[in-house]
């Protein structure tokens, strides 16, 4: 076992648990992380948004990015310290980008230009030509998600399709929450992938 003199006991323990990770593809290591950590990401994140569904999202994006970027992390510092900056700082961009989105309507913008932006709010309901569209895009993600392995197929139609919670999920396939989260951030991966691919027919 590699020992990395600045790390404490638990940090070294984290490290282990990443190059497992990284070097075997381990699944069981990918979920002990999120299950060691899980919890203390999502209460820091509840603070920062004060909504738990959004920390919930939140939660799982941090670990999607963190688990993207392994290779990019270096023992210099504890595994949680750099998830913990991944976390926030995912959360400080959806929160400004909320705060966009929120916006007055009636106030004109300056763009970089200092000339002004108008925001032209459209009715709420969908005219033909758009809700058509949103038909062929909703048709378009089912292909893709049939693509998916019928574990991922799984966990994705119920999280997106019939909107259980991961609770919900974790009861109806019995399976643990850490692997129904871990697994759910793989199965948005190779759905973002794929779709991707098929950005063309959409």
């Amino acid at each position: 076992m590699e020992v990395v003199a600045n790390l404490s006991d638990k940090a070294q323990y984290d490290y282990q648990l990443v190059k497992r990770a990284m070097d075997e593809k381990d699944e069981k290591a990918y979920a002990e992380l999120m299950d060691r950590y899980r919890d203390s990401i999502y209460f820091m994140l509840l603070k920062m948004v004060n909504n738990r569904d959004d920390a919930d999202d939140l939660t799982i994006e941090a670990f999607g990015k963190a688990f993207n970027k392994l290779h990019q992390y270096t023992p210099n510092y504890a595994f949680s310290t750099w998830l913990f900056k991944i976390a926030s700082n995912n959360c400080i961009d959806f929160i400004r980008k909320k705060k966009a989105l929120t916006i007055s309507i009636d106030q004109p913008l300056d763009n970089e230009e200092g000339s002004d932006l108008k925001i032209d709010v459209k009715s709420g309901g969908l005219d033909p030509e758009e809700a058509l569209m949103k038909q062929q895009k909703h048709k378009v993600m089912r292909e893709v998600v049939q693509k998916l392995k019928p574990r991922y197929r799984t966990l994705v139609e119920l999280r997106y399709f019939k909107e259980y919670s991961y609770e919900e999920i974790a009861q109806e396939l019995d399976l643990p929450l850490g692997t129904v989260k871990a697994q759910l951030f793989r199965a948005r991966e190779f759905l973002f992938n794929l779709m991707k691919n098929t950005a063309g027919k959409i």
